[in-house]
């Protein structure tokens, strides 16, 4: 499960045997879990976290999309 970043308390991440699905990334935080779709940046699932709290997971997958990406690419191959 490659760790893309760490900012804050949040990790940002993709397990390795999901090369069939949209690109996508993890955010944990405790025992709180959430995963955005980057192509559009939406939710698909949240578990624990406010909704508050998504808002600012939303804008960080925003601003850092391009590097999920591009991360999501080379580790996948497409």
């Amino acid at each position: 499960m490659p760790t893309i970043m760490r900012i804050g308390p949040y990790r940002f991440f993709f397990f390795s045997n999901e090369s069939g699905e949209p690109a996508h990334i993890h955010i944990q935080r405790e025992r709180m879990l959430a995963k955005f779709w980057l192509r559009p940046v939406t939710l698909a699932s949240s578990i624990h976290f406010s909704p508050k709290e998504l808002r600012k997971l939303e804008e960080l997958v925003i601003q850092n999309r391009e590097t999920f990406m591009e991360v999501w690419n080379e580790y996948f191959g497409s």
